[in-house]
């Protein structure tokens, strides 16, 4: 049976001790299903400090040792990898970079002679096969081709090294098929480990440090920009709302997400590229989180690219050369 929306934004666990009506409004505000959790360590906090009302200073000084607590550990989780011990060998974690490189190719080049159309095609191929098969490169490609008025082709890049990306889309550029392609847009982000727990699928937590794509027929990629009040939440009021928007998440198990961060080093604070097989599962999925918390501090999310994946070749074929 469906359960109302207003009964559980209502909803108040069972309680040990006595609650303020303030500081039972405040409880409102959580997500409704992590409340229950968060009520009970505010409970504990007051029973380990003799405390038989809880009223809103009581919930102010809970939230405020558990997030002092939380960055303790931090701090000290940083200062052990930091100073590994002499017989633990320091293991070194390195952060891809990732390029989605998109790219419209000029119709004039559909006009030219059949053999120079060949030859361009096969000179093209021939710099992306050089990459593909490079250790330093994992390389993928995608077709907008009909889907998008403004892209063809794009690029899915990952390499240790930004360089890798410059110098391959320089060789691209000195080909002739190269010559007529126009970079439409072009995203550059970093991997990094979430500073978000899923509480609620411990078992789906994933080494972000690392991405390894490429496993669905469909890719829909945006950059992303939270707001600056977003920023200014506590860690304990955001890992709250992140709950909701990593609940609603793992309920679409069909569809991958790849999180790549950019501060600092392009206009965008992020990268999200989400695989399926299953395209209405994406789109009930980003339906579903239209209408979480979260969204109330999502300050841009597109354009938002619909992606064909394909073999290196069917892809610069898509092009109809």
């Amino acid at each position: 049976m469906a359960v109302d929306s207003k009964e559980l934004e209502d909803f108040m666990p069972n309680t040990e001790l006595e609650w303020s009506e303030t500081a039972i409004a405040r409880m409102k505000n959580v997500p409704f299903f992590v409340r229950k959790s968060v009520v009970r360590g505010i409970e504990q906090y007051a029973k380990d400090k003799g405390v038989s009302l809880i009223d809103d200073d009581v919930v102010s000084r809970a939230r405020q040792e558990r997030e002092g607590a939380a960055i303790e550990e931090s701090r000290k989780n940083k200062a052990t990898k930091a100073s590994p011990q002499p017989d633990a060998p320091e293991e070194e974690i390195k952060r891809q970079f990732v390029n989605f490189a998109f790219y419209k190719l000029d119709p004039a080049f559909r006009r030219l002679p059949k053999e120079r159309k060949e030859a361009a095609k096969k000179e093209f191929l021939e710099v992306l096969e050089e990459y593909d098969a490079n250790n330093d490169m994992i390389l993928l490609g995608y077709t907008m081709v009909g889907i998008r008025a403004d892209v063809d082709i794009m690029l899915w890049r990952i390499s240790y090294e930004m360089e890798n990306f410059q110098k391959m889309t320089t060789r691209m550029y000195q080909t002739d098929l190269g010559s007529f392609l126009t970079p439409s847009y072009s995203y550059l982000s970093q991997t990094k480990r979430s500073m978000y727990q899923d509480m609620f699928n411990p078992e789906h937590e994933e080494d972000r440090t690392h991405i390894i794509p490429g496993k669905a027929k469909y890719l829909f990629i945006y950059p992303f920009v939270k707001t600056r009040e977003w920023y200014l939440l506590t860690q304990f009021t955001r890992q709250g709302i992140m709950d909701e928007h990593i609940y609603v998440g793992n309920k679409y198990p069909s569809v991958k997400l790849n999180t790549s961060y950019s501060f600092g080093i392009d206009d965008q604070e992020f990268v999200v590229a989400f695989e399926t097989d299953y395209p209405e599962d994406f789109v009930d999925l980003v339906m579903d989180l239209r209408e979480t918390q979260g969204s109330l501090y999502v300050e841009r999310d597109t354009p938002i690219f619909s992606c064909i994946a394909n073999s290196l070749e069917d892809t610069v074929n898509s092009l109809g050369i």
